[in-house]
């Protein structure tokens, strides 16, 4: 049975701010707004986005719901990706990992500081 490493746990922990964070995008929604519709405070919204809080599976069904939305669920067999991902870093000097990070930094910039002029 798998155990899922640091990397595959963080994602899991994100979830559901990240679907949040989605579902206000997609319907061109404020937190304020958001919260407003499911009728809780936008702090709330705004602790799960941020990864501080951990909603139920029925709040955050019904927060969906306020935005016309719904989540469904889907199961798949466990990808080891970011646990293979997760071992070679673990392999790597201190020195290693910080040029590794600082790489991955450069990317995730490129791609959200917008096109190039």
């Amino acid at each position: 049975m798998a155990k899922p490493g640091p990397t595959t746990s963080g994602y899991h922990e994100r979830l559901p701010g990240n679907i949040l964070k989605l579902a206000r995008a997609q319907k061109g929604l404020s937190q304020r707004q958001l919260a407003n519709a499911a009728g809780t405070a936008q702090s709330y919204i705004a602790r799960i986005e941020s990864g501080t809080v951990q909603p139920s599976m029925l709040a955050l069904c019904k927060i969906l719901a306020a935005a016309d939305l719904e989540l469904r669920p889907q199961l798949a067999s466990y990808d080891d990706h970011d646990d293979v991902l997760d071992r070679r870093r673990s392999a790597l000097t201190d020195d290693q990992r910080s040029e590794a990070d600082g790489r991955h930094q450069s990317m995730v910039n490129l791609f959200t500081s917008g096109p190039a002029a």
